[in-house]
């Protein structure tokens, strides 16, 4: 069992989520981490999704996805083949601010976001490995909240959803 990526280019259409993610559910396959936004390209949208499966099953999943009428393309890649990054907030009691707590703050390169009355809210960009450490760490000043993206990414090979369109 290997961690994927699959890169999915489709128009905005209402469904299109529950008819992808039904492909996985039929499957028996968790997804990970799941993520849409906007593409550069006008009207087309990018949903990423993070699978841990086989290379067999990533091959048929993708296959399925680019069946659905309103996907343009899927792409697959292992993590080596793509750049990517989630971010990751953490609020904690305004009380427990202390040289400790700043100290781990730096340690970690993440920052405070916002101070308010009774808490301050941190944030971290980084891999889900790292992201999940400093919520181990945090525990102990008293973490009131904790919220983790789903994985942002982009391919490292040259393959653009352009010659789709």
């Amino acid at each position: 069992m290997n961690r994927y990526t699959i890169s999915v280019f489709t128009e905005n259409f209402i469904g299109i989520l529950s008819r992808i993610t039904l492909i996985f559910t039929r499957r028996g396959i968790n997804i990970d981490a799941f993520t849409a936004s906007e593409s550069r390209e006008e009207g087309i949208y990018r949903i990423t999704i993070e699978v841990t499966t086989t290379q067999e099953q990533i091959v048929q999943l993708a296959k399925q996805i680019e069946k659905i009428i309103d996907v343009i393309k899927a792409f697959y890649y292992t993590d080596e083949q793509m750049v990517f990054q989630e971010i990751a907030l953490y609020k904690i009691p305004i009380e427990n601010l202390d040289p400790g707590l700043e100290r781990v703050i730096r340690q970690h390169n993440a920052r405070i976001i916002s101070a308010e009355k009774d808490f301050v809210v941190i944030e971290l960009t980084g891999h889900k490995e790292d992201t999940q450490e400093l919520l181990e760490v945090l525990k102990e000043f008293g973490v009131l909240e904790f919220v983790r993206s789903g994985r942002v990414a982009v391919a490292k090979p040259m393959e653009t959803i352009d010659k789709y369109l």
